[in-house]
């Protein structure tokens, strides 16, 4: 669609920069808070603009599009995560799908490896008994965590994220093993003395800390089961930066509630934000509010993506990051 100013809509704020970038260069819809659209305001955007801006609190539905105008083209999602989108409806609809990855890849590394020390390392216990007021000073048998050199790192998906944590693991002393769709580059396993595990299975039995680093999709939904959640060795700990619907939120919680796992680092929960309240009260537990990407870099990075894709579309050519069925 060269020489035209698209009209684009953006769903949620936005790094200020990434804001005013989208106003100078299309015909942009910004929103003045920082509250979800609603459905019903969603139904207007897709029948209203070219380009839909949407991140992954919005729910981009085979209902919605079915409700999308002409004029709608694009899909720039603001995120590398698509799960939130029916992107083989939007194909058949002639609307292209386009997402951010690897922008945050390194800080949501940085944040899996957060995790696992402050399970581990039992950082948040620590932080009660100091803000509480309550410490009586160091003892020999107090707050004792576990060592991570040399422990087993199973790293369930191995794209950038999974890459990225590796290295961090390495650093740390651990020994790095994996399972994904596929093994690695060669270069690429020998680089993080990786092991690959074609059987999840075996692999998650055999490890110390497991890191969900893959994406929600219908093959991965619950792929961390009841059943497989049994498996692990139980002084094991399990971490999620990746996407909540991976691990049966309620089969974790019975499991962690009845001592039969060491303890787990949760960034993301299968139901959004209604978390099952029994994780709450656990102290072995660590829970942030999908903190993964949160850096100012890192969003800014992902901005600019979500603008070279809406750029490269409105000169008439194919988004870098499009999206299609097969790549899910």
């Amino acid at each position: 669609m060269p020489n035209q100013k698209l009209s684009v809509v953006v769903t949620r704020r936005l790094p200020e920069h990434v804001e005013t970038r989208i106003s100078e260069l299309f015909d942009a819809s910004l929103r003045s808070d920082d509250i979800p659209m609603t459905r019903e305001e969603l139904v207007d955007a897709v029948k209203t603009a070219d380009v839909l801006v949407p991140t992954l609190t919005d729910r981009i539905d085979a209902g919605l599009l079915g409700q999308a105008g002409e004029k709608l083209k694009l899909i720039a999602n603001y995120g590398a995560g698509v799960d939130h989108i029916d992107v083989h409806t939007a194909r058949q609809r002639g609307i292209l799908v386009s997402n951010t990855p690897g922008a945050a890849a390194e800080d949501t590394a940085d944040m899996t490896m957060a995790l696992i020390l402050a399970v581990t390392r039992r950082i948040p216990e620590g932080l009660a008994v100091m803000q509480s007021g309550d410490w009586q000073g160091w003892s020999p048998t107090a707050l004792m965590g576990g060592r991570i050199s040399g422990r087993r790192l199973g790293i369930l998906g191995m794209g950038r994220i999974g890459q990225a944590v590796a290295r961090r693991a390495r650093a740390f002393g651990m020994q790095v093993h994996y399972h994904n769709r596929k093994k690695v580059h060669e270069g690429i396993s020998d680089e993080l003395e990786a092991t690959y595990w074609e059987s999840l299975d075996q692999m998650i039995a055999r490890m110390d800390v497991v890191s969900i680093n893959c994406p929600h999709t219908p093959s991965t939904y619950h792929l961390m089961n009841a059943r497989r959640l049994k498996l692990m060795k139980p002084d094991a700990v399990i971490v999620n930066t990746s996407r909540g619907e991976v691990i049966d939120e309620n089969a974790l919680t019975r499991m962690l509630r009845a001592g039969e796992l060491a303890g787990a680092g949760l960034d993301v929960f299968e139901h959004g934000i209604q978390i099952n309240p029994r994780l709450r009260e656990l102290n072995n537990v660590v829970l942030l509010p999908h903190m993964g990407s949160a850096t100012r870099e890192g969003r800014s990075e992902m901005g600019e993506k979500v603008l070279l894709n809406i750029k490269t579309f409105a000169d008439g050519h194919r988004p870098p990051d499009q999206v299609v069925p097969g790549m899910l």
